[in-house]
């Protein structure tokens, strides 16, 4: 078996409503800074370890069920006080998951177009 290169998230994509308008969501959330082209944008990633997000026009109905989201991972003792950062923002929570698993808990919520995206945090291992 041949080794191949570590792999990371580059950008993830989705279309907007508004692009320009929920690209600010996105930026103030991930700390990205945020660059116009025509009507998409794009979100830099946020540090080394950060991703980038971009969004183009909605092109068609908005489907009814959402077939893949983000899971954003945050410190353990901090998904509290990120979702409470996120609703700030714009963001709402649709729910928690906090007893069902041993390795994370989690909030599911949507940012203000109403694509779905998580805030987990995962207990130190020892």
């Amino acid at each position: 078996m041949t080794s191949s290169p570590a792999m990371t998230l580059g950008a993830y994509n989705f279309e907007a409503a508004n692009p320009g308008k929920l690209g600010q969501f996105w930026s103030q959330l991930t700390g990205g800074a945020t660059s116009a082209g025509g009507d998409s944008v794009y979100i830099a990633p946020a540090g080394e370890h950060g991703f980038g997000v971009f969004m183009q026009p909605l092109r068609g109905a908005r489907p009814d069920r959402q077939f893949s989201h983000l899971d954003l991972t945050v410190p353990w003792g901090a998904r509290a006080s990120e979702v409470e950062r996120a609703e700030a923002l714009g963001a709402n929570v649709e729910w928690h998951v906090l007893d069902e698993y041993p390795h994370v808990q989690w909030t599911t919520l949507s940012d203000p177009e109403g694509n779905l995206f998580c805030i987990a945090e995962h207990p130190p291992t020892s």
